[in-house]
């Protein structure tokens, strides 16, 4: 299993057109072969940071993500939208030990 934890800083006024975009990727990416989750958050103490968190089968399965359509098109609205770098983790679960 992995994670995708995307954090973009976005400028305010452009918010709404970065929701639309983000909408009409993520409803494309749930149906994704692998895809688990794709969702976006927002701060509730800085509305300029939208944060996608994204849980996917493998990272094999993440691979082809990338390169479709619609990732490409929200790519060139997001980036309109941005006003910093995105900052993207890939995560997996830790192996703790239970008690």
């Amino acid at each position: 299993m992995i994670y995708v934890v995307a954090t973009l800083t976005i400028k305010p006024e452009t918010r709404a057109e970065f929701i639309a975009a983000a909408t009409a990727c993520i409803r494309e990416t749930r149906k994704e072969p692998g895809n688990i989750a794709y969702d976006l958050h927002e701060s509730v103490t800085d509305h300029s940071k939208m944060v996608f968190v994204e849980q996917w089968e493998t990272m094999e399965a993440l691979g082809p993500h990338r390169v479709t359509e619609h990732v490409k098109a929200f790519g060139r609205v997001a980036v309109k939208c941005m006003s910093a770098p995105p900052k993207i983790d890939y995560i997996t679960p830790a192996k703790v030990e239970s008690r």
